[in-house]
């Protein structure tokens, strides 16, 4: 028989199962109950059988949980791998400013246009005063210190491992909270970068398939990307 199954109104409970719980730690998290950046309490619990309202005998613990301070709705601590919406918005605007620099490493800062499309992709993220100076400068001292030398067309790349790692450093954390739209996005504004002045370049290719890879893009469908972006939206 279930606790208090059977019992009148009034009653006393003649037996069940009650939890202590014990605040351990806080913090701030998504709240999947509110929707919304809340506070949290991370919480354990030790259950207790009692007997007219006395406890006899443990149970064991409980949890560890996650509780809203706001709603008081109890979560596994999984929930805590979901950024907040400041972390989130943060990580998008760093992975964009990334990406932007990445191309431009592999294409050059020659192009204007290149510089345009790459500000405005990096302002829409977050990143509200970039400029085409900045982002220059940026590709300048990345250039100095990987070793990178441009020639024209054809540059030469000695710090593609290097890049491939900061790509995944950004993009990695990220991806798995991004819808596939939001991360064919993120690819197609690389793209429509590398494509401002003229076609891909061998390098270009390469960040950008380095970039598909990051985001958890199959190769099938970073080709299908990279082709719609030579068509004008």
């Amino acid at each position: 028989m279930l606790p208090g199954l059977g019992r009148r109104v009034g009653e006393p409970r003649i037996w069940g199962i009650r939890t202590a719980w014990t605040t351990v730690g806080d913090g701030e998290f998504f709240c999947p109950g509110c929707g919304g950046d809340r506070n949290y309490q991370r919480r354990t619990g030790r259950r207790r059988f009692l007997v007219l309202g006395f406890p006899l005998l443990s149970r064991g613990v409980a949890g560890p949980v996650v509780e809203c301070v706001s709603c008081s709705h109890r979560f596994g601590t999984d929930c805590l791998d979901h950024p907040t919406t400041v972390r989130f918005s943060a990580m998008l605007r760093d992975a964009v400013h990334t990406v932007a620099l990445a191309v431009l490493t592999a294409g050059g800062t020659a192009s204007r246009t290149a510089l345009d499309i790459a500000v405005g992709a990096v302002r829409s993220a977050g990143y509200a005063d970039c400029t085409g100076d900045q982002l220059s400068t940026l590709v300048d001292a990345l250039a100095a210190d990987t070793g990178r030398v441009t020639t024209g067309d054809s540059p030469v790349d000695d710090a593609g491992v290097t890049l491939a790692i900061e790509l995944h450093e950004s993009l990695d954390p990220l991806a798995p909270h991004l819808a596939p739209a939001g991360r064919e996005s993120i690819l197609l504004q690389a793209a429509r970068i590398a494509l401002a002045d003229g076609p891909y370049t061998p390098a270009e290719r390469e960040v950008l398939v380095a970039v598909g890879g990051a985001l958890t893009i199959c190769p099938d469908e970073v080709a299908r990307v990279l082709e719609s972006a030579r068509t004008p939206s």
